[in-house]
């Protein structure tokens, strides 16, 4: 749905998409990490990179499916939980894949660091849990997008030294998040409309 500020203009509309929420402790790793880079190695590592930031804390997540603008939370809601309820009932093998954040990438504009599994089964639970949530499993790249700027090098090679040797925490991913992108006095905020559990 598209909404209309105080101002009178029209703000962007809703958008959904299914995730998952790493753990606080998965999320306190990377913010101490986070925090011990010293401004004398990530300034040179940025330079051309125009606009560089990172994800606030309270948006970083692994994204599982999109689900478009203007959709509609409680059909998605009764969506998830009907798929959820079938898994329960006949595909045992999807479970809570337990993984952790390691190493990175880049797309175009974008940092965003790699998922390790601690188990092959653990990938192909994933894979189910992305299926389900609405998305096609074999072109699904499990990340968590970490910084973006506007313009300059898709691949630097200084961030990517900088990154490419970071191991978080072991986590299970043991929910689903159906969230809604907002904007909101031009400002982008993430809500969980619904929760629910992946059988552990």
């Amino acid at each position: 749905m598209r909404t209309r500020s105080q101002t009178g203009f029209e703000e962007a509309p809703v958008r959904l998409f299914t995730a998952v929420w790493p753990s606080r402790e998965a999320l306190d790793h990377l913010d101490e990490w986070l925090g011990e880079l010293d401004r004398a190695r990530l300034d040179p590592a940025t330079a051309g990179a125009t606009g560089f930031r990172l994800i606030p804390r309270e948006r970083r997540h692994l994204t599982l499916a999109f689900h478009g603008d203007d959709s509609d939370p409680e059909w998605h809601s009764d969506r998830l939980d009907r798929r959820m309820a079938r898994v329960v009932r006949k595909e045992p093998e999807v479970f809570a894949p337990r993984l952790r954040l390691r190493g990175c990438g880049f797309f175009s504009g974008v940092l965003w660091l790699g998922v390790e599994f601690a188990a092959e089964d653990d990938a192909g639970s994933l894979r189910r849990l992305v299926r389900l949530a609405g998305a096609d499993p074999g072109k699904y790249r499990a990340h968590l997008t970490l910084a973006r700027w506007s313009a300059g090098a898709t691949d630097k090679p200084a961030l990517r030294g900088l990154f490419e040797t970071y191991a978080g925490p072991w986590w299970g991913a043991d929910e689903l998040s159906l969230i809604a992108s907002e904007v909101d006095g031009g400002t982008r905020t993430y809500r969980t409309v619904h929760r629910v559990s992946v059988p552990g």
